[in-house]
């Protein structure tokens, strides 16, 4: 009777997996993927045409505020890339997909939207200088990074996972994870107190810290 309970408990939980080879995960996936792909779409609506008296020189140009509009389509072109290739990634590593799983991947989706919003604030001249649109940003990137981190972990506690890493990677691999979410949580008061451009600088340091938290996590997938 506890058997058949099982069993039958079992087949249920089975039932609520869309799994890697069927057309509901194929479908998800291509769903996901449109997001990312609009939000990036959508950056460039976050660039006004400059008047014409901006297109005489160069100098004209630069001081009609272009160049910050564009470097913050840049900016966010590149991290929404960035985030939709560490969801790729996340997908590749499991056997399918569950409800919470799901819920919190449409959660990173989601926050993803945002972003062009988020963008417009950081690099709208007029509005690039305070520290809320800094602050917003932040919290936005954030955001989808532990979304995309609780997915994977989700999938870990489900026992999804294509190749189960041990207890020691597993916990390279999320301080890898937490690392984004860190650098930005804690530019926060960084623009607060000492102002936007430097909390902004503060997000370069990812580009040393993520290969270095990515390279330890390697490491201990060797071992």
């Amino acid at each position: 009777m506890g058997a058949a309970g099982d069993v039958e408990s079992g087949r249920d939980d089975d039932d609520e997996v869309i799994r890697r080879e069927t057309s509901e995960f194929d479908r998800g996936l291509s769903f996901f993927d449109a997001i990312y792909g609009f939000a990036v779409t959508l950056l460039i609506a976050n660039v006004d045409l400059p008047e014409p008296e901006a297109w005489r020189d160069l100098e004209s140009l630069g001081q009609s505020g272009l160049g910050q509009q564009l470097f913050g389509v840049v900016l966010s072109f590149v991290v929404i890339c960035a985030l939709w290739r560490v969801n790729v990634r996340l997908v590749k590593a499991l056997e399918g997909l569950d409800g919470p799983m799901m819920v919190a991947n449409l959660a990173a989706a989601g926050l993803v939207i945002l972003v062009p919003f988020t963008t417009d604030a950081i690099s709208n001249p007029q509005t690039s200088d305070l520290a809320l649109p800094s602050v917003l940003y932040a919290l936005n990137i954030a955001g989808v990074s532990l979304a995309q981190s609780a997915v994977y972990q989700l999938g870990r506690r489900a026992g999804l996972e294509r190749r189960p890493p041990s207890a020691r990677e597993n916990r390279w691999l999320l301080l890898a994870a937490l690392t984004t979410p860190a650098v930005f949580v804690l530019s926060i008061p960084v623009a607060l107190t000492v102002g936007s451009a430097a909390a902004q600088w503060s997000w370069v340091s990812l580009i040393v810290l993520l290969p270095l938290t990515g390279r330890a996590a390697g490491h201990a997938a060797e071992r």
